[in-house]
Formats: C-alpha cells, sequence, structure tokens
C-alpha cells in the first residue's frame, strides 16, 4: 500500500521579497502548478474549500478582492499563498485534518501571508534555476531540489521568516474569530503537526531519510509557542455576532473518499500498446500501426496501415545462458552484425543485425528476458532500402517493453479515506491486521486519528481510514 503523504518544504515562507533573486508572477507560477501537478478532480470538495476562502477573505483586510483558489492533487503535505492573490492547499494535508475549523486556521494561514503583503515577490532558488523549476520539483517530491529550497528557507528563517509566520497566524486567529469559530482550533492544529514531525523524524533516523518540514504554524512554532497561543488568546476579545461549530459533520462528509497517498488516475490504453496482464509484460508499436496475435507464429504482429515493415514478438522459454549465448547457441541465430547489449527497463538483452541474403533485406532481431522468459522480437521490411530508416522505430519499440506493475494489474486504484464509528472492539492494531497494513501505515492510521504515539478510539468516535476498494 501507498504510504503517507510526505512532509514536504512548503512554498509560503519562501515567497518573500528578495531582490538578489529573479522572480515569476503568480499567474506564472499557477499555470506551472496546473501543468506539473494537477488540480485534484472532486467538484464538491472544491466547491466547499472555494467557499471557505470567499468567507475567510470577506472579513479581511482584503475584503471584496478576488482570490484565486486551488486544491492541489498531490499527496504531499503543504498549502501555500503566492502573488496575484492565488491561495493553494494540497489534498494531502486534509487527510490529518479533522474538522472545518482546523481547515480554515490553514487556509486564513494562507490568506493572512497575501493580506499582510509576504508574497509580493516570488524568488528563483539557488544559482540561476527558475523557481517555477524548483516549485515543480518541491511538488513531485525531488529531493534534490527540495534540498536546494530547504537551504535557503532556512536562511530566511534566521530572518524575518519567523515574524511573518507570526503575523500571518495572528491574521488567522483573528479572521477565525471573527467568522465565530475556535481559534484554538489552531492549536489543535499544530499539534497534529507536530506529532507529525516527530514520526517523521523518527522514521529519518531509521531509515536515514532527510527530514521535511511544513512551514506556518506548523514548524516555527514550538509546541507550546507563547506567542501563538498569545495571539490566539488576543482574538477571543474580537467582537462578533457569528457562531460556528467546529463542522466536523461537514467535513466528514466532504472527504469521505479522498484518495490517500498517490493517486494513481485511470488512463486509456494507448492504441499502438501490446500487453499481456499473465506474462506481466508490456510494449509499444510505433504511433498509428496496429497489432494483433498471430495464432499460427504464436507471436504478436504489428505493422504500418500500408505494410512495409512488421514487428513480431513471440515468447520462448528462458534457459540459464546469457542473451547473446541465448540467441546464438539456444535460437540458433546466424550470426548479427553491429551487436551489442539493450537494457529496456534495466532487463537484460540483445540486439543486432540479421544481415539479408541474396538482395533480401536486413532483418532487426532482439531478445529480452524477463522472469522465466525470453521474448524475441524480429524486425522485417517490404524493401530493402526502407530498413534502415524502419530500424529506428524498431529499436525504439523494443526500447518500450518492461515488466507491468501491480497498479497496473490492479487497474492503478488509489487508496481512498473512509470514516466509521468505532465501537468497544476497535483497536488501530486490529484495523491494521484487517486492512493488512504495515507497521508504519498502522503509525499513520493512529496519526490522521490524533492517537499517535499510542492511544486507542473511544466507542461512538468518528475515525478515519484508508484502503484500496
Amino acid at each position: 500500500m501507498a504510504a503517507a503523504g510526505r512532509i514536504i518544504l512548503a512554498i509560503g515562507c519562501l515567497l518573500l521579497a528578495t531582490p538578489a533573486f529573479g522572480s515569476a508572477s503568480g499567474e506564472d507560477l499557477y499555470k506551472e502548478v496546473l501543468a506539473s501537478t494537477g488540480a485534484y478532480e472532486d467538484s464538491e470538495l472544491t466547491a466547499y474549500l472555494e467557499g471557505l476562502v470567499r468567507d475567510i477573505v470577506s472579513v479581511s483586510e482584503m475584503a471584496g478582492e478576488e482570490f484565486t483558489f486551488t486544491l492541489v492533487d498531490s499527496g504531499d503535505i503543504n498549502a501555500f499563498a503566492t502573488a496575484g492573490n492565488y491561495v493553494y492547499i494540497n489534498r494531502g494535508i486534509l487527510n490529518y485534518i479533522r474538522n472545518e475549523a482546523q481547515l480554515v486556521s490553514v487556509l486564513a494561514h494562507e490568506v493572512g501571508h497575501i493580506t499582510q503583503r509576504h508574497v509580493s515577490v516570488m524568488p528563483a532558488v539557488a544559482g540561476g534555476a527558475s523557481f517555477l523549476s524548483w516549485l515543480a520539483g518541491a511538488l513531485s517530491g525531488s529531493m534534490e531540489v527540495y534540498q536546494a529550497g530547504q537551504a535557503y528557507a532556512n536562511s530566511l528563517l534566521k530572518g524575518h521568516g519567523r515574524d511573518n509566520e507570526l503575523q500571518a497566524d495572528e491574521s488567522a486567529a483573528r479572521y477565525m474569530a471573527k467568522l465565530g469559530y475556535d481559534p484554538n482550533e489552531m492549536l489543535e492544529m499544530l499539534t497534529v503537526m507536530k506529532d507529525l514531525e516527530i514520526m517523521q523524524k523518527e522514521r529519518a533516523a531509521k531509515g536515514g531519510a532527510p527530514r521535511r518540514a511544513y512551514h506556518g504554524i506548523f514548524s516555527s512554532h514550538p509546541r507550546n509557542d507563547m506567542r501563538l497561543r498569545s495571539a490566539v488568546s488576543k482574538s477571543k476579545n474580537i467582537e462578533t455576532s457569528a457562531t460556528r461549530d467546529s463542522g466536523a459533520e461537514r467535513y466528514r462528509q466532504v472527504t469521505e473518499g479522498l484518495v490517500w497517498g498517490e493517486n494513481f488516475k485511470e488512463k486509456e490504453q494507448k492504441a499502438e500498446r501490446w500487453s499481456d496482464r499473465k506474462l506481466r509484460v508490456r510494449f509499444d508499436y510505433p504511433d498509428g500501426w496496429t497489432h494483433q496475435v498471430d495464432s499460427q507464429l504464436k507471436a504478436v504482429v504489428g505493422q504500418p496501415e500500408d505494410g512495409a515493415a512488421r514487428l513480431s514478438m513471440q515468447t520462448h522459454p528462458r534457459t540459464p545462458q546469457d542473451p547473446e549465448e541465448y540467441l546464438y547457441n539456444h535460437l540458433k541465430i546466424p550470426q548479427l552484425r553491429d551487436g551489442k547489449e539493450v537494457k529496456p527497463a534495466r532487463l537484460k538483452g540483445y540486439t543486432g543485425i540479421l544481415p539479408g541474403q541474396d538482395g533480401q533485406a536486413d532483418q532487426r532481431v532482439a531478445v529480452v528476458f524477463y522472469k522465466l522468459n525470453a521474448f524475441l522480437f524480429i524486425g522485417e521490411v517490404a524493401e530493402p532500402s526502407t530498413f534502415d530508416a524502419f530500424d529506428e522505430h524498431f529499436l525504439e519499440s523494443i526500447d518500450t517493453f518492461r515488466p507491468i506493475s501491480n497498479r497496473e494489474i490492479e487497474g492503478q486504484r488509489p487508496q481512498t479515506i473512509h470514516w466509521v464509528k468505532a465501537t468497544e472492539a476497535t483497536t488501530f492494531d486490529g484495523l491494521g491486521e484487517y486492512l493488512k497494513l504495515t507497521p508504519f501505515e498502522v503509525q499513520d492510521l493512529r496519526l490522521i486519528n490524533g492517537y499517535y504515539p499510542s492511544g486507542e478510539p473511544k466507542p461512538g468516535e468518528w475515525i478515519r481510514f484508508f484502503r484500496q476498494e
């Protein structure tokens, strides 16, 4: 099963005005986010979040101004704001939030970065690399760009970063109070994120992976930061006629079925792809080619519309020989010209050109090993003069050969979140055993329900779990 979303360095604290770095517009960044990661496709959830952002803005210093909200399709735990009044939240962090009030504390913090003018210029990261490229790497979990960004973020936090985070927290507490939410939910959210940080540190110590941290109230404050508690306390003195509960029931409804971890979107198989789920392998023919199984040859055969060439693939039992020896000694293939190793998907293989005799065309011959089978490719052309041109296509197709992953076998179905009421018999270890979770996943289960590192749910309490449908 997929692991929990990683904690990544959030971008909100990286959007300070810094003349030494290049800049990009909020609109440019918005386009890059959509292109590199994309928006999560859930119209009900997105409309719910957009409504909350509108409510927050309506009680802020920028009431009446237009804000653009995006729910990012990433399992990473993050939320950020950029110039141009753009607010983003990753679906990954939603799995750690327990109610609407906690969600509002996160969104209000990001709106606070905008209203307090912390995001007027977006810097580039690391000696000439564009900020947009850095963002794409951060959203996709690239460790190299993450480390560059982390170093820069640390330098900011030593300067004005912590002050900006506190200003955003103070703004968020005010907005929550004006809307009628209990600002103490900010502190509850802080507790969850600090537990997550502790868990990630422990895992990093065991596995040697770098620790990643989220910004805002979730990293710039210790668990008992008196400055944050003071900001929350002051907000309670704000006079308002609005009253809202924690919104736990509403939150459960809109997050039922939310993707947990990686989102394996359904994809239509391209027409040129041949696959065999029993053999668990696939490869792609050139664009525009069609293919079919030839029962007499016991092979799959593909060709272009005009029949000017064809590429066939047969399955044979493998022997202990290496691919080159297998071709010559087992299949008795004559000596090949320009023979060389091939490694599609890091598998072992060998290929070469079988010279044509008496005016006949050359042929491309290749064999690739996977598990107990040897897959023999033969590329042929109708006219000898066309071999070189078609041979490029033969090699490209052979290079697409690869095993089919478990996710493809299972239809690429993601894990999703579901809510249930605990009974007297409910325990997290018991749930883990029933759902066949790993020990780390049981820790994740505890964490998203507020019981890390120990404790059990109370009878009648709503808890969530993740599973693949």
